[in-house]
């Protein structure tokens, strides 16, 4: 009698070997769709936040008849210095004042009267009793960045009050954030008319991107104060100087760049060597390695203060415009051509397609 073996159940070692190696190879070529797909979603997210942001901005201003103010500051005197004293510093002083940032201003437009109206406008937002500005909010979250999860508590304030960060911020000046006065971006000053804004909404950079970190004394991205990198970004390309009997001044308004500042301006996502500065840089090292650089502002006297939009999708940052369209600004774009996008009143437009 013949005996014959069933066959046996399953894979053998080599058919399951190359089982695991077909669909290894198959994850590999399926993850990237996956990603970009991912990446894809978070774009469209982002973009729907700025139009939203920048729908608010124009029905306040619809409301007001201005602008939204770029924080709730009391002008100072500019400090002069030279024989002549023909060199201006300062003008606006961020930490002056109440220090509302214009998102606070313009939270009933984003349908959060309830929240607007928890502010206690009376005193500084590094005062309020019931801790409005540590709500975290929907419309102010890029879910390419962790914002949702951060907080920033001021070092330097006895208060340590708590603030929530988001991911969006609006120009104030091609300049420095205390040059807004003279050398205005589309939200610059106290709130300005909208006719004030004679290179057209179009061609007028209002809101971009920007990064958050997990320290909780970096100060960026932090939406109701009315700072540098926290709701406020200036590109800090100077303003064009000449030569005369008193020494180099700068040309008064309107804006024209100098040559001087090509290469060190504050382009979306820049690693230096112009750096975002801050009223506390910590960890500056874990700052560099998280493509975020930073530097502490030494007064008027020692530093100026800027900052670029940064995000995390890949090569720029999504920015609307003052008229309502966003576009993708990438990490290379000419500097000349952006500072004209933020500087509202210079006579110079540039073609769309170029």
């Amino acid at each position: 009698m013949i005996s014959r073996r069933r066959p046996q159940d399953g894979f053998t070692l080599v058919e399951l070997l190359v089982v695991i190696a077909i669909i290894g190879a198959l994850t590999s070529l399926l993850l990237p769709a996956v990603q970009s797909a991912r990446e894809a979603g978070r774009r469209i997210s982002c973009v729907n936040n700025l139009r939203q942001l920048g729908l608010a901005v124009r029905n306040y201003e619809s409301a007001h008849y201005r602008l939204p103010p770029a924080a709730a500051m009391e002008a100072i005197e500019p400090v002069t210095t030279g024989s002549c004293d023909n060199v201006r510093f300062g003008g606006f002083d961020p930490q002056v004042g109440k220090m509302f940032s214009w998102v606070v201003a313009i939270l009933p437009f984003m349908e959060e009267t309830n929240l607007y109206s928890q502010f206690e406008f009376d005193r500084s937002v590094l005062e309020q009793t019931s801790e409005p500005q540590a709500s975290h909010l929907t419309t102010l979250l890029c879910p390419t960045d962790d914002a949702g999860n951060r907080f920033y508590r001021n070092p330097l304030h006895t208060s340590g009050k708590t603030f929530a960060k988001g991911n969006y911020a609006a120009y104030v000046t091609p300049y420095h954030v205390d040059r807004q006065i003279d050398f205005p971006g589309a939200l610059g000053g106290n709130g300005q008319r909208l006719a004030r804004v004679s290179d057209g909404t179009s061609q007028t950079l209002l809101i971009s991107e920007v990064r958050t970190r997990p320290h909780e004394n970096d100060q960026r991205g932090a939406w109701a104060l009315g700072w540098v990198a926290s709701s406020l970004l200036a590109f800090d390309m100077h303003q064009k100087m000449v030569l005369d009997e008193c020494g180099v001044k700068e040309l008064p308004a309107p804006y024209r760049h100098t040559d001087g500042s090509l290469g060190v301006t504050q382009r979306p996502n820049n690693l230096g060597p112009n750096f975002d500065v801050l009223y506390t840089c910590p960890d500056e090292a874990g700052a560099q390695i998280d493509g975020m650089p930073c530097g502490e502002w030494g007064g008027r006297d020692g530093g100026y203060l800027s900052a670029a939009p940064r995000s995390l999708h890949p090569g720029g940052v999504n920015s609307v415009f003052l008229d309502g369209h966003v576009e993708f600004m990438v990490d290379e774009i000419d500097e000349v051509v952006m500072v004209y996008q933020v500087s509202v009143n210079d006579g110079i437009v540039f073609d769309q397609d170029q």
